[in-house]
């Protein structure tokens, strides 16, 4: 066979397979005649959750004077989600009512309460020292505490610290 033959007949052999592919995937859809349907069951179950963030509390520097400061405590629980912040005593022993920082062996007595006044003590047991429970709303909710550094504290100078760990109850 000459060449120019070859040529023509492996051209119409792939010009006919193109041919070919293209009338398969022109087959019309109306080509199904019949459906079958059912239905397919979704569901999910969310569960009651909280995330909490605090910020640090600075006093700055106390000088036998009371000392104020606040820090924000932010909660974020699935909605409807009632909850409480618990404070506990912190790191250096003392109580709820009488939280302390250390420095060494070196003590400093300070409060954290609920409100601006320094009236409502913050605890760590809810329903009893606690803000009232709060319903979550899927979004961050922040609360203010409030500590305090009773007047007339004659310690050893130096840096004093402690932590507190702060518990939301859902």
């Amino acid at each position: 066979m000459k060449s120019t033959t070859k040529s023509i007949l492996s051209k119409l052999s792939i010009g006919a397979l193109c041919l070919l592919v293209l009338a398969l995937m022109a087959t019309p859809a109306s080509a199904y005649t019949n459906t079958a349907t059912t239905t397919m069951a979704v569901s999910a179950t969310v569960q009651a959750t909280c995330t909490v963030t605090a910020g640090a509390m600075s006093f700055g520097t106390y000088n036998t004077a009371v000392n104020n400061s606040t820090a924000t405590i932010t909660t974020t629980c699935t909605n409807t989600t009632p909850y409480q912040i618990g404070l506990d005593k912190g790191a250096n022993g003392g109580s709820v009512t009488t939280r302390q920082m250390k420095n060494g062996a070196a003590l400093l007595n300070y409060s954290l309460t609920q409100d601006a006044g320094h009236a409502t003590n913050w605890g760590n047991t809810p329903g009893t020292d606690t803000p009232a429970a709060v319903n979550g709303n899927g979004s961050g909710q922040t609360v203010t505490v409030y500590g305090q550094i009773p007047a007339g504290q004659y310690v050893t100078p130096g840096s004093y610290s402690d932590t507190i760990t702060v518990t939301v109850n859902y």
